[in-house]
């Protein structure tokens, strides 16, 4: 019977290796590495098919415990999550999130026991993604090309008819298809939300995911910026830096910095100001007719 493979995901040491030495006793669990912030995990993710995360709640590197499971929200086959966390504080989003279980830290004596329990449970459901086996032909499939045939049914009139008519529909409903609606889908705290474009003020790259900005609130997405530059770029988005997408009709200002720099100011109670790199004022001039 396979075991549940665990990633230990904390930015403190101490508490990853109390973690090991208390799993490493627990017969249906395999610890198979360990992570400090939430990108180093999704990476490990990839390549090994973990059952659990063990993950803190605070992780460096600009994503949270909790701004992971939402990455993971809409993932077949996701890793059961048990948080750790010196206070109750998210506990509410975490199970909102699907957690298995929120331990505070250091667990109560017997807590423990309770989470393994749970983890069982889980275990029973849980399905790893085999990999493939290559494909080796078996004599009986091997196929001479002298041996091959075309089988031709003879089809009435009014067969026929019937089968270019389906095949028509088919061909018009492919090449009629409606566009896609003007709205981006994010996960937010379990559930998915759809954040019209012309309410986006701007789009931020962060690692291999990117923030959406709104007027009072910001989106972590697991689109890359340059995914949403050739999808939102058709609706007057434009790329002005390497790290920033703006919603072009909420630029109000576009101001002369020293050393021929430029910034973009935006739309809002808050002003934004975002920076424009040097080959980019050109062609935004030219959008907006400079």
């Amino acid at each position: 019977m396979p075991k549940l493979k665990a990633l230990l995901i904390h930015p403190d040491p101490e508490v990853r290796t109390a973690l090991r030495d208390v799993l490493d006793e627990v017969p249906f669990m395999q610890v198979l590495g360990e992570a400090v912030s939430a990108f180093e995990a999704l990476e490990l993710l990839e390549a090994i098919p973990y059952g659990v995360f063990f993950l803190g709640v605070d992780l460096p590197g600009g994503a949270s415990g909790i701004e992971m499971a939402q990455m993971l929200a809409g993932r077949k086959n996701k890793p059961a999550l048990v948080f750790i966390s010196d206070s109750e504080s998210q506990a509410y989003a975490a199970f909102e999130l699907g957690a298995t279980d929120y331990l505070l830290w250091p667990p109560a004596p017997g807590r423990m026991a309770r989470t393994m329990d749970r983890l069982q449970t889980f275990k029973t459901r849980f399905r790893e993604v085999p990999t493939p086996a290559p494909y080796t032909a078996d004599a009986d499939d091997e196929i001479e090309g002298d041996d091959e045939q075309t089988v031709k049914l003879p089809l009435h009139d009014e067969e026929q008819d019937s089968l270019l008519a389906a095949l028509q529909a088919a061909w018009d409903q492919t090449g009629n298809r409606r566009p896609e609606i003007d709205k981006l889908a994010v996960n937010q705290d379990g559930r998915t939300i759809l954040i019209p474009y012309d309410q986006i003020i701007f789009v931020e790259a962060f690692e291999d995911y990117s923030y959406v900005h709104t007027a009072n609130q910001k989106f972590l997405s697991s689109y890359r910026l340059k995914n949403l530059e050739d999808r939102l770029g058709p609706h007057r988005f434009f790329r002005v830096h390497r790290k920033y997408l703006v919603n072009l009709d909420m630029v109000t200002e576009i101001a002369s910095m020293p050393g021929s720099n430029f910034m973009l100011r935006t739309a809002g109670r808050t002003r934004i100001e975002l920076p424009i790199s040097r080959r980019r004022i050109a062609e935004l001039k030219k959008i907006i007719g400079l």
